[in-house]
């Protein structure tokens, strides 16, 4: 459906994007103008794999879940994206446009969609917002490729305390309190774990009076001996 009110640019976190942050005013407001929300229940799928793609999106409410399936049918999530986060823009810049990962809605959620084309007439338009664009997307690559790393070069055990000692704030010294918005299975395949090193892990840190869990909240006891597991 077509968005709310008149101002588009009320979308919320929509300057705050790097994507769009490198766009000129009247830029953006040509790109938004294509704008549509759509609204998906838990549980819905947004596009499959291999699906011609037209459409890229932003998240303003829920969790969206980016995975493939190999050939036998195993799932792996590549992302989770939250509200203000963009996914499928990069599917517009290549040759052959389909979406490389099925999005499926992992809670109650809302996404607003623009329109691939009028994006790439944005950009053909101007070399300068290209350069721009090209420095946004560099800087988001580089972190991306800083978490690749950390999935692919420490252990299991590792991941685990790494994600949870980002959810926290900094320089908290004293127990917390986390809340998973997404059931620990589609967490554990996130950081490449099998649900069964998962539970151990888990069970491990529990054992240790490191970690308390109830439901899908973790309370973390010892920060200090998460913070040595990562070697902070």
């Amino acid at each position: 459906m077509k968005l709310f009110g008149e101002n588009k640019r009320d979308i919320p976190g929509l300057t705050d994007n790097p994507v769009f942050s490198a766009l000129r005013e009247d830029q953006l407001d040509s790109v938004i103008s294509t704008a549509e929300q759509k609204d998906l229940a838990a549980g819905n799928i947004l596009f499959e794999q291999g699906e011609a793609a037209s459409r890229f999106y932003m998240v303003k409410k829920g969790q969206i879940r980016l995975f493939r399936l190999s050939d036998d049918g195993d799932e792996k999530v590549i992302d989770i994206v939250h509200p203000g986060q963009i996914f499928a823009e990069a599917v517009m810049f290549m040759e052959n446009r389909r979406y490389p990962v099925n999005a499926m809605a992992i809670t109650e959620s809302q996404v607003i969609a623009f329109d691939m084309e009028t994006f790439r007439n944005v950009l053909r338009e101007s070399v300068d917002t290209c350069f721009r664009m090209m420095a946004k997307m560099s800087k988001r690559l580089h972190i991306q490729l800083n978490e690749i790393d950390s999935l692919s070069l420490h252990n299991a055990t590792y991941r685990l305390v790494h994600y949870l000692l980002k959810s926290i704030p900094a320089n908290t010294s004293r127990h917390t309190e986390i809340t998973l918005n997404y059931p620990k299975n589609i967490l554990a395949s996130r950081l490449s774990i099998k649900p069964e090193t998962f539970s151990r892990i888990i069970s491990r840190l529990k054992k240790e009076n490191i970690i308390e869990v109830s439901g899908n909240q973790i309370i973390i006891s010892d920060i200090s001996a998460l913070r040595e597991i990562a070697g902070e």
